[in-house]
């Protein structure tokens, strides 16, 4: 089990899984956030927050929802906007160091190709 969290601590994440690999992406949001992105099915990520502790953002075609903590404003994860979904995105920044570092980096250039750097 994983544990993240927000900066206050308003937000916590359980995840059964450390993170094999995270992404930076560099589409419009993501390097204004500055996130890297560990995807996981949502069955495997546990959200603990009180009701409204989290700000949602939906942009564009509305298809996902940014999360931050209402409190301190650490972008938290991602989810698609329509339930049920397979994939979410949980920021692996707020993720102990130690377990981030174990991780391979992948770079996405969302911003103009859609396709990883490191091929």
């Amino acid at each position: 089990m994983i544990e993240s969290s927000c900066h206050c601590g308003a937000v916590r994440l359980e995840i059964l899984v450390a993170p094999v690999e995270v992404t930076e992406c560099n589409c419009s949001i993501c390097r204004r956030y500055g996130a890297l992105w560990a995807y996981y099915s949502p069955a495997l990520v546990r959200i603990i927050a009180k009701d409204g502790a989290t700000d949602g953002y939906l942009w564009g075609d509305k298809s996902v929802e940014f999360h931050r903590c209402r409190n301190c404003g650490c972008v938290t994860h991602w989810a698609a906007a329509a339930q049920p979904a397979e994939r979410m995105g949980v920021n692996a920044r707020l993720i102990a160091p130690e377990v981030l570092a174990a991780a391979r980096l992948r770079r996405l250039d969302a911003a103009d190709t859609w396709k990883y750097l490191d091929e």
